[in-house]
Formats: structure tokens, C-alpha cells, sequence
């Protein structure tokens, strides 16, 4: 195994969208630091079935939609 080449494997914490917390290893950040997340399993729609929402940043989600909207309609 050579010398110098791989990273930082460190203890971190990690706060889930509820609050909750636990410790964890990483290559993210610095020792002990704290990694905050928007989107986690209890509150993504691709876990939760869809029952959360996501906020839309800058409007994204409302263009695509207006862009969109009635492109597989029939009439």
C-alpha cells in the first residue's frame, strides 16, 4: 500500500431531517464535524412512497411543469 495517497478515513456526525444523530466514518469534512442533511430516507419520496415533498429551489420543479404540462394529453 503506498504512502500518502489515500484520504482521511475520520469519525463524523450526521443529523438526519428529524433530528436525529449518530456517528459515523467518513471522508467528508474534518474530525467531528457535522454534516446537516435536506434529503434523507425518511424524507425523500423515493423511500417514503411519495408522501413528502420537495421543496423546489428557484422554481425549477414549477417551470418544468408549466414547460410540460399536457405534452401526453389527448384531446
Amino acid at each position: 500500500m503506498k504512502a500518502e495517497i489515500h484520504p482521511d478515513y475520520h469519525t463524523i456526525k450526521v443529523v438526519m431531517t428529524d433530528g436525529t444523530e449518530y456517528l459515523t466514518r467518513s471522508t467528508w469534512g474534518k474530525e467531528g464535524d457535522t454534516l446537516n442533511l435536506d434529503i434523507d430516507p425518511k424524507s425523500h419520496p423515493a423511500w417514503t412512497g411519495g408522501n413528502a415533498q420537495i421543496m423546489d429551489r428557484g422554481g425549477r420543479v414549477s417551470r418544468f411543469q408549466k414547460k410540460f404540462s399536457g405534452f401526453l394529453k389527448k384531446d
